[in-house]
């Protein structure tokens, strides 16, 4: 089987000339209820959805590997009779009955809301619905997120209930300085955010997105599935860490452009040779404790200015 491709073609009859067990991990955001036609290439509906998405649950199941994930970002629109689609759950429900796991229910949360509304709330998430098949064989929780009580001592005397009903004294414990993420991801997305590369697309997936889940969910050297790649990002993302790809797109453009995008950041050979999961997440943690540094030291001379007054420094 070749990796490191993108292929042109209908996703289903493509994913149908792979072999069973194939792929670790599909990170992917299908189309929207039409909410684009994506040049002409999706014009109707299948069976209440805007692509053939049962087919292509089927081989997506016949493909994953015992123990490998499917990453599902996706969203409703909205429509007048009947509000919300609720395609995205229905597609969640019919994975299960492939027969994937849902092992998690999370949240890609934008940094706004594209189009505002007027009867409900701004609307900013987006589900990310983790799939498996059978109990993940990678997990990979990312610890990147700042405690407020980071080096504080846990207060008071912790106990815990046995079964016998009795109370047992726990020990303390000093709070970590960065714990395990929520399950609700937050993300600047739109141009210069999303990616930093001079890339047209309508839908631009967040590349930080695809690496996170790509950390979280698979290993240096597992092979990595887009079947909607759209603007290249999932097989862009794979390959800099490390990872084998398959990419597939039913537009020749986009697939073309794709191709561009993954070569124009494809290293010299040797130039990652060194590269491990532990080293980037830790170059994660220490990008995220420059930033609380830099925002302390901030807030520490904003409130200086505040407090003092020329009477202050007079008086020294």
């Amino acid at each position: 089987m070749e990796f490191n491709k993108i292929i042109c073609g209908n996703n289903v009859e493509v994913l149908k000339d792979f072999p069973d067990n194939c792929i670790d991990l599909t990170v992917t955001s299908p189309l929207y209820d039409l909410m684009r036609n994506y040049k002409g290439k999706v014009i109707d509906e299948q069976n209440g959805y805007s692509f053939p998405f049962e087919p292509l649950a089927k081989q997506l199941f016949r493909v994953t590997k015992d123990g490998g994930v499917l990453v599902w970002v996706v969203n409703d629109s909205v429509k007048d009779d009947v509000g919300k689609s609720g395609n995205s759950l229905r597609q969640c429900m019919y994975f299960r009955e492939c027969g994937f796991k849902i092992h998690d229910y999370m949240f890609y949360e934008k940094n706004g809301s594209s189009f505002p509304a007027v009867n409900r709330y701004y609307q900013t998430t987006e589900f990310m619905f983790i799939l498996s098949k059978g109990e993940p064989k990678t997990i990979n929780i990312l610890k990147d997120r700042a405690n407020i009580w980071g080096g504080s001592t846990s207060w008071g005397t912790k106990t815990s209930r046995s079964g016998s009903d009795d109370l047992k004294e726990q020990k303390s414990y000093v709070t970590p300085e960065f714990g395990a993420r929520f399950n609700i991801w937050r993300y600047n997305t739109g141009k210069g955010y999303s990616t930093k590369d001079d890339y047209d697309h309508p839908a631009i997936f967040p590349e930080s997105l695809a690496r996170d889940h790509i950390l979280s969910w698979s290993r240096v050297g597992d092979v990595v599935l887009d079947p909607f790649v759209g603007s290249g990002t999932t097989a862009k993302m794979a390959m800099l860490h490390k990872r084998k790809y398959i990419a597939i797109d039913i537009n020749q453009g986009f697939v073309d452009d794709s191709i561009q995008r993954v070569n124009d950041h494809t290293p010299i050979i040797g130039d990652n040779d060194n590269y491990s999961d532990e080293i980037f997440i830790n170059q994660l943690i220490e990008s995220e404790r420059e930033k609380i540094v830099k925002k302390y030291h901030k807030e520490a001379k904003e409130d200086f200015k505040k407090e003092s007054t020329i009477d202050d420094f007079i008086s020294f």
